[in-house]
């Protein structure tokens, strides 16, 4: 299962946050920093309202939403790459996951302390960047370093390293994450084997008080944020009110909804961070349909029709022969797999059909 880390400075709402998406109190929230020293990890499901419209067409009650696993990791503190704070462990930590949400503080409140003394998410995110930023330009080096007799041979794989290597020294050096340097496809398989933080492509969370949250569009810090991380980092930003979806976990889903009601918003802030983080990650959704259960099946964007039937048992990958398909968008409107059916909406699609996501399938194979 793929993982998305939550990363930001001490006392921006990450551990409130963590509990928040895994519906736990597992992260301990606390008025300090390195609250969080060990990384806390949960599985967290997707919400997808098309599972619930899928299931009422299949008559079943059992639903089976797909999961992501969310990281929390301690804060973050200028000089990290030279080993402050946590250090090298906070960054080992980042290493290991396959995305990072970064929280940003944006409100005021004198009574939770901010590391720097005083809000200013953009300078935030930099000392984060920064830090990223000066460890992954550690490791470059260093493999420069190692594969440099190699290449010097002749080694045809030390010589594609150390020509991608090269690119991204000075890149780095400039303070750019590695995300953003122009590689071509087989120059980025490359880059995956160097483990670089800053290559992991990254979502922003931008944490508002309670108050806030209906309109955060008019927040200045949001405002800020947003265009941050698109001129910047090319990301995109979600707005969060940790401290709200720490107050639902205790509630019903109805109460939870009133709740939100009152507050002049119909969604809560996390479960579009989950959607966000979850194609942040490359990920997409088929789904199954029957009497016994609704299920959603987690793929990667490009995934073929074999590949999907593999997620379910290797079997079916293995004996593939086809697989029926109807756009989630077509069963809907047609209301029964038999109403698709007649309007030719419902396909067999052989081996080299790539999935799109929504798409309901039922797969046949012989083995």
């Amino acid at each position: 299962m793929l993982k998305a880390g939550i990363v930001g400075l001490p006392n921006v709402g990450k551990s409130t946050l963590f509990n928040a998406v895994t519906r736990t109190r597992k992260a301990e929230a606390a008025n300090y920093p390195f609250c969080t020293i060990d990384p806390n990890i949960g599985i967290v499901t997707v919400p997808d309202a098309r599972l619930e419209v899928l299931a009422k067409i299949a008559k079943t009650a059992v639903l089976v939403p797909a999961a992501i696993e969310f990281v929390d990791i301690a804060g973050l503190v200028k000089g990290a790459a030279q080993g402050e704070g946590l250090g090298n462990k906070f960054l080992s930590h980042i290493r290991e996951v396959d995305a990072i949400v970064q929280v940003v503080r944006c409100f005021e409140d004198p009574d939770i302390h901010h590391v720097a003394g005083n809000i200013d998410p953009i300078r935030d995110i930099e000392t984060i960047t920064t830090e990223l930023v000066l460890a992954d330009l550690e490791a470059v080096k260093k493999r420069l370093a190692s594969v440099a007799k190699d290449a010097k041979r002749g080694d045809k794989i030390a010589v594609a390293e150390e020509a991608v290597l090269k690119k991204l020294e000075p890149h780095l050096d400039a303070g750019r994450p590695a995300l953003l340097l122009g590689l071509t496809p087989e120059e980025k398989v490359i880059t995956k084997g160097f483990y670089l933080m800053t290559d992991k492509p990254t979502i922003f969370a931008t944490n508002v008080k309670e108050t806030d949250l209906a309109d955060a569009d008019t927040n200045p810090y949001v405002t800020k944020v947003r265009d941050y991380a698109r001129t910047h980092h090319a990301c995109e930003t979600v707005v969060i009110s940790a401290q709200i979806e720490s107050d639902l976990i205790d509630l019903s889903a109805d109460e939870a909804k009133e709740f939100l009601k009152e507050l002049g918003v119909e969604e809560s802030g996390v479960g579009a961070l989950i959607r966000a983080t979850y194609h942040l990650l490359g990920l997409r959704t088929y789904f199954t349909a029957g009497e016994k259960e609704a299920r959603a099946w987690t793929i990667h964007a490009g995934d073929t029709a074999p590949q999907a039937a593999g997620v379910i048992h290797s079997d079916f990958e293995r004996g593939f022969i086809k697989a029926e398909t109807v756009a989630y968008e077509d069963l809907v409107k047609c209301g029964s797999v038999a109403a698709a059916r007649e309007k030719g909406l419902y396909r067999m699609e052989g081996k080299e059909y790539v999935v799109q996501d929504g798409d309901v399938l039922l797969f046949k194979f012989n083995v």
